[in-house]
């Protein structure tokens, strides 16, 4: 067994590199606030108030768009197309839209330099979770999907690669239904030691199920369109085939594995909008479309039934749309949004969204922090209908209330490659008052590892 390495940052080098980022990152964003005051005067700020008002008027007018039919949409549609031209032709006019431009670089290196200062702090971890070197598996049993992510099993000639290694290879037909839980059973008692998929999320779930029920190990193969369990297992998302590599020079790790009504998901359930959205027939061929059509009523609370979340002691009360995840969804980083740091937490993560007014959809856009979220080992879900629509990691159901929705702390073993992209380090949060503290440090040095009893690596 390998567990995550401890490595501490040490060293006046890294040190110095350290507080000079911190300097940094401090003169950028006093030059970004300060630029558009010291250029524009009061007339810059006036004209700063007017973008900032600009972009509430574009959120609110998106949330119009979307909760509106007809020529109120379209009218929406418009307000939301020209406010942004609008403002930048008031910049542009007071010759003060390179202010803009420049101020928002000098933020951007800001945050780059700031994040890291912040990130050579301390410890870091180089792999957040445990890995257990096991035999490579005798009979792997695999399922590809030929249709799965625009065709990626042919393209990537993962069927082939997959004989070469010793699997025993099923391909799904696209022109019938099959029932890949049986297929996976079958396996099962037909001697597989190891079960794996070539497919969308939904398919990974069935069968690691299948898997986790039987305590064999599970692979993943990055063959779906968006593949996000792969992504956040550290796969190679860009060539599929690489995910074979675990068949021969493979570790395992284990992950949690959650269930909604009875129905394994590896990512997420959702509830409400979006699992109404998914049941329609359309939306498969025209996601766009579909969605436009039925967001109205759906936002408006004139389809659907009404929700009741209860998550530990956190109750949520008429969301128009929840999302129950295989462990929490990262929210405080753009470039994040929407991975996840951690599989083997134990923890579900909850997120409701209540909107009921564009002034709400602007405040949500402007501040994502606003999500009402939280976690907790077991969510149920009621509602004043018999049944509600659902999504689980895609796939559309209709699951009886209340919904139980549960994890199964490291239930599910999964096989992967021992070389592989990983998953990337988050980003720290923005702390100014611990850069103004290592930017003050002149002249320090750090103190050698040696003498604090840092120099051991843990393996």
């Amino acid at each position: 067994m390998r567990e995550g390495r401890v490595v501490p940052v040490v060293g006046e080098r890294a040190h110095r590199r350290q507080a000079w980022a911190a300097r940094t990152a401090l003169v950028a964003a006093a030059a970004a606030l300060l630029l558009p005051l010291v250029e524009g005067g009061v007339g810059g700020l006036v004209l700063l108030a007017a973008g900032l008002a600009g972009l509430a008027v574009t959120f609110a007018a998106l949330w119009w768009t979307l909760s509106r039919r007809g020529a109120l949409r379209m009218a929406a549609a418009a307000l939301a197309l020209l406010t942004p031209v609008g403002v930048v032709a008031l910049f542009a006019q007071a010759n003060l839209l390179w202010v803009v431009v420049l101020s928002a670089l000098l933020w951007s290196a800001a945050v780059w330099s700031g994040r890291y200062a912040l990130r050579t702090t301390g410890l870091r971890s180089t792999r957040g979770i445990k890995e257990y070197r096991t035999p490579a598996p005798r009979r792997p049993f695999l399922l590809l999907n030929p249709r799965s992510g625009g065709g990626k099993v042919e393209r990537f000639a993962l069927r082939e690669k997959a004989e070469r290694l010793g699997a025993h290879v099923v391909l799904l037909d696209p022109e019938q239904q099959q029932d890949v839980v049986a297929l996976a059973r079958a396996a099962v008692a037909d001697g597989a030691d190891l079960l794996g998929v070539g497919g969308g999320d939904g398919t990974q779930a069935l069968v690691a199920a299948v898997a986790a029920e039987h305590d064999l190990p599970f692979m993943v193969i990055a063959a779906g369109t968006r593949n996000h369990f792969a992504m956040d297992l550290g796969l190679d998302r860009d060539d599929p085939a690489a995910c074979l590599d675990a068949l021969t020079d493979g570790v395992e790790v284990r992950v949690d594995l959650c269930f909604a009504g009875g129905r394994p998901f590896v990512n997420n359930a959702s509830f409400g909008v979006y699992g109404a959205v998914v049941q329609s027939p359309g939306y498969r061929d025209d996601k766009v479309g579909t969605a436009l059509q039925l967001l109205p009523d759906l936002l408006s609370r004139q389809r659907g039934p009404r929700l009741t979340v209860r998550a530990g002691r956190t109750t949520f009360t008429d969301p128009q749309a929840v999302l129950v995840s295989n462990n929490p969804y990262r929210l405080d980083d753009p470039f994040g949004f929407g991975r996840r740091t951690r599989l083997d937490s134990g923890r579900l993560g909850v997120l409701a969204v209540k909107v009921d007014s564009a002034v709400d959809a602007a405040e949500l856009l402007l501040d994502p922090s606003g999500f009402a979220t939280t976690t907790s080992h077991e969510v149920v879900i009621t509602a004043d209908a018999s049944e509600v629509e659902a999504g689980l990691d895609g796939e559309a159901l209709l699951l009886p209330t209340p919904v139980r929705c549960r994890i199964e702390r490291r239930a599910l073993r999964v096989r992967v490659p021992r070389v592989r992209p990983g998953i990337p380090d988050p980003p720290p949060r923005m702390d100014w008052r611990r850069l103004r503290k290592l930017a003050a440090a002149v002249g320090r040095t750090a103190v050698p590892a040696r003498s604090r009893g840092e120099g051991r690596v843990h393996v």
